[in-house]
């Protein structure tokens, strides 16, 4: 199986370092993105196949992830739909980039229906904590919709959800969620100084409090 992101920003590289730590030859990954400094770092840390050309990139992948800004989405996919392989499983990592969007845009002469599955991953994926929401069309195969969990699943936890209309609440509930548990952590640490704690100690006791009940919450429900 060949792997191809189109796009290598922060979470696409979280992704890569995932999967070739489970075990993907990260020969068998290549990855476009615009910025040399970031081409060279994939090649150096990860074997990755890089190019500066995003439709180079796609040529012969069995798995596209498109990971570019969603600004960017309409005309990256148009740049890349001439050489998608027609059996190609399209996942797109792009928020606010709904699934009957990517069909119009990556629909070409040779296929006019493409697997294509919609996941919102977040940041805690970087260090391999993430969670990840994934949704399929109809036209991605059992086998398929393996794959894509287990690619997920090597940065975090991945969960399928039943209807792409959740993905507006998922957005805001886990993939923003980390920027609101560091909300309510920067309140604890300014209320532990408040009250007389050196800075560093209120950091510490707060992380810690943070972390040790979340996996309380996990085991307990």
């Amino acid at each position: 199986m060949r792997i191809a992101f189109v796009g290598a920003g922060k979470m696409a590289s979280s992704l890569i370092a995932g999967m070739v730590a489970m075990g993907i030859d990260g020969g068998r990954i290549s990855a476009s993105a615009r910025r040399l400094e970031q081409r060279e770092l994939l090649k150096s840390r990860y074997g990755v196949d890089v190019h500066s050309n995003a439709s180079e990139s796609v040529v012969g992948a069995d798995v596209v992830i498109l990971s570019v800004k969603p600004q960017l989405a309409g005309s990256t996919c148009r740049e890349i739909a001439p050489n998608l392989s027609d059996d190609a499983l399209i996942v797109s990592i792009m928020a606010g980039v709904p699934i009957s969007s990517l069909l119009a845009w990556l629909n070409s002469s040779r296929s006019s229906v493409r697997p294509i599955v919609r996941c919102m991953p977040n940041t805690p994926a970087s260090i391999g904590l993430g969670m990840t929401a994934l949704y399929a069309d109809a036209a991605v195969s059992s086998g398929q919709k393996e794959c894509t969990y287990k690619l997920m699943s090597a940065v975090g936890r991945a969960i399928w959800v039943g209807e792409e209309c959740q993905f507006d609440a998922i957005t805001a509930l886990s993939g923003s969620g980390p920027a609101y548990a560091y909300l309510l952590m920067e309140a604890m640490i300014d209320a532990g100084r408040a009250l007389g704690l050196p800075t560093e100690l209120a950091e510490v006791l707060t992380r810690q409090t943070i972390l040790g009940a979340a996996h309380l919450a996990t085991d307990q429900g």
